[in-house]
């Protein structure tokens, strides 16, 4: 539950459509399907690697949940300002890496809290779990994403743009949020 309220399926709707309104919808399936394995691969890795990598690095939980903050703060300003409005791939970078698959859908709540989770688990069975949860909700985002293309027709150019500048304010929220929760961490560490 904690993986499905973090990744957010409903929330990503609006940045997704945004992010790839200008693009044909066979497009669109796959860059939702493409940012989803992303973020599944993205997370499965911070599962299986997440506390080492981190402890090489020298990388603390608040250190990841402050530079995803201003990362998502960043994409967060763009939205607001109508910056948003590229097409679905940045030079070599399609949007289903970044800002979709990294750090919008595996941010770093997400990968804060799969750490977590795989650091508590001591057996077969918790990380099974771990793997079952985390599978269903990338499909749930999934399904989400691949059928939010209906959106469109619905909500028009306008509605979308509305939408994207209440989620861009909504993003910086978030954003400002786990900078708090970060200084806070500082704070306590």
């Amino acid at each position: 539950m904690t993986l499905l309220v973090i990744m957010d399926p409903l929330g990503n709707v609006p940045i997704f459509l945004s992010l790839t309104k200008d693009v044909a919808p066979k497009a669109q399936r796959l860059l939702a399907l493409q940012a989803v394995l992303v973020a599944g691969a993205v997370i499965a890795s911070f599962a299986l690697f997440g506390q080492e990598i981190l402890s090489y690095l020298g990388i603390s939980i608040p250190a990841l949940q402050g530079s995803g903050g201003l990362l998502l703060l960043l994409v967060s300003l763009k939205f607001l300002t109508g910056d948003s409005e590229k097409h679905a791939q940045v030079g070599d970078v399609s949007v289903a890496l970044v800002p979709l698959g990294t750090p919008l859908i595996a941010g770093p709540g997400a990968i804060a809290a799969t750490i977590v989770f795989a650091k508590q688990s001591h057996s077969f069975d918790r990380y099974s779990a771990i793997a079952a949860a985390l599978a269903l909700v990338l499909v749930l985002l999934w399904i989400t994403l691949r059928y939010s293309l209906a959106l469109i027709r619905l909500l028009k150019e306008g509605g979308i743009t509305l939408l994207t500048r209440i989620f861009g304010l909504l993003l910086a929220a978030i954003s400002v949020q786990l900078i708090a929760q970060a200084v806070q961490g500082f704070v306590k560490g």
